[in-house]
C-alpha cells in the first residue's frame, strides 16, 4: 500500500490552467473584435436607413412626375415658373418630405409660347438627408402658327 501512496502526487500538482494575465489578454482581444463588429452593425443600420429614405423620396417624386405627365401640355400646373414648393409637405414611412416643382420652358414658337417644358421634381427629407431630383421633358403635340 505504501508503494501506491508514494506514487500519488498532491492534488493539482499536475494540473495546469490559464493564468489571470492570459485570461485578461484573451478577453481584451475578444473585446476589440466585438467592438469592431458593433461598429460594422451601426454603419450598416445607418446606410440601410438612408437607402430606405432615398427609396421613399424616389417613390414620391415618381408619383409627382406621373401626375404631371397625364395633364394637358397647356394646363396651369405646367405653367413655366420659378421653383414652387408644393404644400402641404408629404408624410410617408414616418418621415416628412418637402416637394419642390420647377417647370422651365424652351424652344419658343412664334407666339413666344414654349414648345418644350422641363419638369424638375426635388424631394428632400425634412430634418436632414439627401434630396432626390427627377426630371421629365414634355413637348407640345401641336405646332404654333408659322
Amino acid at each position: 500500500m505504501r508503494s501506491i501512496e508514494s506514487k500519488r502526487r498532491p492534488a493539482g500538482a499536475s494540473e495546469q490552467g490559464f493564468t489571470l494575465i492570459e485570461t485578461s489578454i484573451a478577453m481584451m482581444i475578444m473585446m476589440v473584435a466585438g467592438l469592431a463588429v458593433a461598429g460594422l452593425f451601426t454603419y450598416s443600420i445607418r446606410y440601410n436607413t438612408g437607402g430606405t429614405e432615398r427609396a421613399v423620396a424616389i417613390s414620391i417624386a415618381q408619383q409627382q412626375i406621373e401626375q404631371l405627365r397625364v395633364v394637358d401640355f397647356n394646363d396651369s400646373s405646367l405653367t413655366v415658373s420659378s421653383s414652387t414648393v408644393l404644400s402641404p409637405d408629404i408624410a410617408s414611412n414616418g418621415r416628412t418630405y418637402r416637394v419642390i416643382r420647377t417647370v422651365t420652358g424652351s424652344n419658343n414658337d412664334n407666339g413666344g409660347n414654349p414648345t418644350l417644358k422641363t419638369i424638375t421634381i426635388q424631394v428632400a427629407p425634412m430634418g436632414g438627408g439627401f434630396p432626390v431630383t427627377l426630371r421629365s421633358v414634355r413637348t407640345s403635340t401641336t405646332k404654333g402658327a408659322n
